[in-house]
């Protein structure tokens, strides 16, 4: 009975180490992990101990016999992998990095950004004896988009912060929550009371389209859009009118995928989430019946992973359907990746795409039911033009078609006359973007600080996304973290490290640790008077008074 990873797990290799047989991969080090859209269980090799389930932070393994109807696809998908990445050429398993002997004397270390990447890096840290973190957030509240990112109905998914409390419960870490650096604090005072400092800071805003009517009211990034309905502090008091029978994602990742799940999810599903009570009030009135998800490139380029794809196919009482599907395009078509020549880590890559193909070609069959809200996927086109008096009325699309370069690129190339589709609201979502951190160099093309294995400058480092762009799953963060923190280690063992020489003052309205666990007993009594999760609290106000124990309004 083998066990099966059932959705697009967070990729911490927890489980990896877990496993007693070395049957879970790709694994840290090994071709494609930093690229895979979940880890794999191979059935030849899982002895049933259940060792890996008590490991996931996320909950993603199950034993095959327990698996829902929604979830059976996922135990082919698990023995697929194995096909185009054998076993037994594989690396040995996972070992947890050594402890270091570090020189003399407490390294303290300053981490701004308490997001995934941010708290990873502490984890890493906090492995060696002498060290002390404390991480700064802008906000009052930790854990970045694990908290304000993922969907409120992937509660499975958020259960990663599990594993961040337990990071927060180790001897030396700490908070600062409520302090901006630039603002309360500068890049010379951290330096000045810490040995180093790693930005973690994510990758806050969003790219653009540059067409013409994109700032009309009415079009949306769809990093404000999901902010919104997560309840974060900056985006939670928007306005967004859903009263239009048709919105359009532009973009087709899985931040695409989320919205357009919860723009036709029944209110009732998601009151039993955390969803904020504001985005829910609008959701309950919305008139939005169809969900367009736009991509300039074909179905097997598209950038949701084959697990959310999966998810996005099992909806019971939405459809999903397929538009604008390549002509010759065969979804059987061979998988290129048993070529000899192929590396695994391409070869991963190939089987995704081919299972992508696979999926959509389901779905292009399928016959909508009248009467139900519906997802349709549409491919081959792209946006051109948002028009309207004073807010988006609708939307120009010019169909594309793909062209291969020399390098293999495949690129969309506009070509043929364009469409008007009817909306009063556009998200993109095509990307996100990272801004420029005060005091570090900054590369404009690719977002991110220029480093050597998260090395910025001995006592300066970078993890996550302003060190590798936006790519990569919660767990990726793990083993990014890891390469950074063995560049600082290293300079610490060597002398690149400047010794602090005194604290700083800090702003009276900064938060921490106990402070944060005020605020999430709190909200998370709030929810279970409800019967949810947990209740936000969504503005800055609300959260200082929860994390002094004195009542809070909830927004």
């Amino acid at each position: 009975m083998p066990y099966v990873v059932t959705r697009s797990c967070c990729a911490d290799a927890s489980c990896v180490l877990a496993c007693p047989v070395n049957c879970i991969h790709p694994a840290p080090g090994e071709p494609g992990f930093a690229t895979a859209e979940m880890l794999y269980v191979d059935p030849r090799t899982c002895v049933d101990c259940g060792a890996c389930t008590s490991a996931c932070p996320v909950d993603a393994l199950k034993p095959h016999t327990a698996l829902g109807d929604a979830e059976l696809p996922f135990l082919q998908l698990n023995a697929d992998y194995y096909k185009t990445n054998p076993h037994d050429d594989r690396t040995p398993m996972y070992v947890v990095p050594r402890q270091r002997t570090l020189p003399a004397g407490e390294l303290k270390v300053a981490v701004v950004g308490a997001g995934p990447a941010g708290l990873f890096a502490a984890d890493e840290l906090l492995r060696h004896p002498g060290v002390s973190v404390t991480v700064h957030d802008r906000l009052p509240t930790p854990y970045g988009l694990a908290r304000a990112g993922v969907a409120p109905d992937h509660q499975d998914t958020k259960q990663v912060t599990r594993l961040f409390r337990t990071i927060e419960s180790q001897p030396g870490f700490s908070y600062r929550l409520g302090v901006e650096i630039g603002t309360d604090l500068t890049h010379t005072d951290l330096l000045r009371e810490h040995h180093a400092v790693i930005y973690a800071v994510g990758a806050a805003t969003d790219k653009r389209l540059g067409i013409e009517g994109e700032d009309l009211p009415g079009s949306v990034s769809a990093t404000d859009f999901v902010a919104w309905y997560n309840g974060h502090p900056d985006r939670a008091h928007d306005d967004h009118r859903l009263d239009t029978e048709r919105a359009v994602v532009i973009g087709n990742g899985n931040v695409a995928l989320d919205v357009a799940r919860i723009l036709t999810a029944d209110p009732d599903t998601l009151a039993r989430t955390d969803i904020s009570d504001r985005a829910l009030a609008a959701l309950r009135t919305s008139k939005i019946r169809e969900v367009v998800l736009l991509g300039r490139r074909g179905p097997a380029q598209a950038a949701f992973t084959v697990p959310e794809l999966l998810a996005l196919s099992a909806l019971k009482d939405v459809d999903v359907t397929v538009e604008g599907w390549p002509e010759g395009l065969d979804a059987d078509a061979s998988d290129a990746s048993e070529a000899s020549d192929v590396n695994a880590s391409d070869a991963s890559e190939a089987s995704d795409a081919n299972e992508k193909t696979r999926l959509l070609a389901g779905l292009a069959a399928r016959t909508p039911s009248e009467g139900r809200r519906r997802i349709v996927l549409r491919f081959l086109a792209a946006p051109a033009r948002l028009s309207g008096d004073s807010r988006v009325e609708a939307l120009e699309i010019t169909p594309t078609t793909l062209h291969t370069d020399e390098d293999g690129t495949v690129r969309a190339v506009a070509s043929g006359d364009t469409e008007t589709l009817e909306t009063g609201l556009v998200l993109r979502s095509v990307g996100y973007r990272a801004r420029p951190v005060p005091g570090l160099p900054f590369d404009a093309a690719t977002a991110t600080v220029p480093h050597e294995a998260g090395r910025v400058e001995p006592g300066v480092y970078v993890a996550g996304w302003i060190k590798r762009g936006p790519t990569g799953f919660i767990g990726t963060n793990k083993t990014c973290a890891h390469e950074t923190v063995e560049s600082l280690l290293d300079d610490f063992a060597h002398g690149r490290l400047t010794r602090p020489v005194s604290a700083v003052d800090v702003a009276p309205h900064a938060l921490g640790l106990k402070d944060w666990h005020a605020i999430d007993q709190a909200e998370r009594a709030e929810g279970e008077a409800q019967g949810r999760p947990r209740v936000k609290f969504t503005d800055t106000e609300s959260l200082h008074r929860a994390a002094k124990n004195t009542p809070a309004v909830t927004a």
